[in-house]
């Protein structure tokens, strides 16, 4: 397989190729990467339908709600990020992802990456890696002073659906530094630009 990786804004002009990379069920159980914007409850009343028309809204009102990663020119993988305030499920108090004081949700300098989906055959072979790196350089050129993550520290298999929140080495590996620990195996962790 070859490693031709080119990583975009979700604009747009790229929807198609984020339905692409979702499938025809919208992956994680036709969550269409609605699980942080929608409260649970809306969200569990809502069709997968629902979830994409209203994330594809989203999309078509800007700004980016993420990056999308293309493998020799087809879309393959999606990683969620943008300022915390876009997604206010990811700052409840009862989470492992809480806002910590010195970085309020509502400041549009912090950032979060909140979710991962890779296309099956594409897990477990380091693309988390270079979409966390284009992402720190994305929230930098869109002016956030920090960047968060709540990744999970281990998962029972490598490919788990579980790691829809990235693995807490992968962003280790990318400089990032655990400031709390609000849940087990669940850190918060941060990147300052």
């Amino acid at each position: 397989m070859s490693n031709a990786l080119v990583i975009r804004p979700l604009t747009p002009n790229l929807s198609d190729d984020f339905k692409t990379v979702m499938g025809p069920s919208g992956a994680c159980y036709g969550c269409w990467c609605t699980a942080f914007m929608m409260r649970p409850k809306v969200r569990q009343a809502s069709t997968p339908d629902e979830r994409r028309d209203l994330f594809l809204n989203i999309v078509a009102e800007g700004p980016p709600p993420g990056l999308i990663l293309y493998r020799d020119g087809a879309p393959v993988g999606w990683m969620q990020i943008g300022p915390r305030a876009l997604v206010p499920e990811w700052n409840n108090p009862r989470r492992s992802s809480t806002p910590l004081p010195d970085a309020p949700a509502d400041d549009p300098g912090v950032w979060a990456i909140t979710c991962f989906f890779l296309h099956t055959r594409h897990r477990g072979q380091g693309l988390s890696h270079a979409l966390v790196a284009a992402g720190i350089d994305h929230a930098r050129d869109n002016g956030a002073r920090v960047l968060e993550a709540s990744p999970m520290d281990q998962a029972k298999r490598s490919k788990s659906i579980g790691l829809f929140v990235g693995s807490t080495s992968v962003f280790e590996k990318a400089g990032f530094e655990t400031v709390a620990r609000q849940k087990p195996n669940r850190p918060l962790m941060r990147f300052t630009l």
